[in-house]
């Protein structure tokens, strides 16, 4: 049976379990936050109800512990066994705790003079960049924070938790240092195309059309084998590319812009091409999809401020074959068509009509890149004008920056004021 000493032991710190639990409240009560910078009401919903449902099941198995350690169950138990399942209650307290931790650092932000609006504004972008014609799939949630490095992340919704469970809400990582200007958009589109690319499954879809090129091709068998390994990151290219036009390809260049030593590495376990091929494929899927001069401008320069030349004659044979095999690729990619599209292709989901070089040169002019006029626009497309003016040195850098600050304070504002009266923004 379990000894006096250990219940007494146990029950005290089940007990205070039991307190630190109910100190874990819902952000409602404890997130300082002007309104603008607020998160939407879904995502905040999402939230609460996972760890409330979390919560309540820790609650129960708290209180079955201190039944049984009380009733005949622990009397007839020895003290290594009940140590045994306090040990495993206490773990999931552990778990909770980390949850709870991963949104708090998400929300926590939103209380940073300026940044915590900005956030909110991001989510907007964020949202928008999800909506595709005709989704076959209802978005989640979305959420984004800011944190160190050079490179954004997401933490896709419905993906399995530390310590267990599925996500509630898309989180994404966004680099403070793209904050802030239009390069921002390219960051935080890419991760948001991994989340419409699982949502209709496209990394799946794409792999045997690609592995059935890799044992068609014969001496570019190899660069086709590299695309299979790299699809899941180009997807996410892509989906920026299609939303941002150009702007996206500048963004990225402004990400992987590294010593030359990382331009041309070739890893074999990397999800990611080398630099130098991705730059070069964001430019030819925006010139596919929005065929101008600009392009090919922007491979000349890309390819004088890393120039090829002094590879290892076996690495430079890859990237050959690589190169050679970029138009196939996507052509490929551009008209692949998912189950999940019902016949339609990946180029025909997309705003494409509304984001060609010339209607954003268009629309520059109109609004005179004025924040108030380019918010009359959805936001992936406001971006998208800004992005082909920072393009075309239409914009300084300052003017930039103030342009997409006050961009997304703006978003946010209009999304607050959405929720009080009632509308859908």
């Amino acid at each position: 049976m379990v000894s006096p000493a250990a219940a007494r032991l146990l029950t005290h710190d089940a007990g205070a379990l039991m307190t630190r639990l109910e100190q874990v409240k819902p952000f409602a009560l404890h997130m300082p936050m002007v309104g603008a910078a607020a998160p939407a009401v879904a995502a905040r919903q999402q939230i609460e109800i996972f760890l409330e449902s979390a919560k309540h099941r820790l609650t129960g198995m708290l209180s079955e512990l201190l039944a049984w350690l009380n009733g005949p169950g622990g009397k007839a138990a020895e003290d290594h066994v009940a140590q045994r399942r306090f040990t495993v209650v206490r773990l999931q307290f552990q778990k909770l705790l980390t949850q709870f931790d991963l949104f708090a650092d998400v929300l926590t932000q939103r209380s940073e003079h300026e940044f915590g609006v900005w956030l909110a504004g991001l989510d907007v972008l964020a949202d928008d960049a999800l909506a595709i014609s005709q989704a076959p799939y209802r978005s989640p949630p979305l959420l984004c924070y800011l944190d160190r490095g050079i490179g954004a992340a997401i933490r896709r919704a419905r993906t399995r938790l530390p310590g267990g469970g599925l996500n509630p809400v898309a989180i994404i990582r966004v680099p403070r240092e793209r904050m802030v200007g239009s390069s921002v958009g390219g960051s935080l589109v890419h991760e948001v195309g991994h989340q419409g690319a699982a949502l209709l499954g496209l990394v799946d879809s794409l792999r045997p059309a690609l592995q059935a090129k890799h044992e068609a091709t014969g001496r570019r068998q190899s660069a086709w084998k590299l695309w299979e390994r790299w699809i899941s990151e180009i997807v996410a290219d892509y989906w920026s590319v299609a939303q941002l036009g150009i702007g996206a390809t500048y963004g990225m260049i402004g990400v992987v812009a590294l010593p030359r030593a990382f331009i041309f590495r070739l890893s074999l376990d990397d999800p990611h091409p080398p630099p130098w091929v991705r730059v070069r494929l964001s430019a030819t899927l925006g010139r596919t999809l929005y065929p101008d001069p600009q392009w090919d401008d922007l491979l000349r320069v890309w390819s004088r401020l890393y120039p090829p030349g002094g590879l290892d004659p076996r690495i430079r044979e890859v990237f050959r074959d690589v190169e050679q095999s970029i138009p196939d690729f996507v052509a490929l990619l551009v008209s692949h068509r998912p189950a999940a599209l019902r016949g339609r292709s990946l180029r025909e989901i997309f705003p494409l009509a509304d984001r060609q070089p010339k209607t954003l040169r268009s629309l520059a002019m109109k609004t005179k890149l004025s924040a108030r006029r380019l918010t009359r626009l959805k936001p992936t497309a406001a971006l998208a004008v800004l992005g082909q003016a920072r393009a075309d040195s239409q914009i300084s850098p300052e003017d930039e920056a103030r342009v997409a600050g006050d961009l997304l304070r703006t978003w946010a504002i209009q999304r607050q004021f959405a929720k009080h009266c009632g509308c859908s923004h």
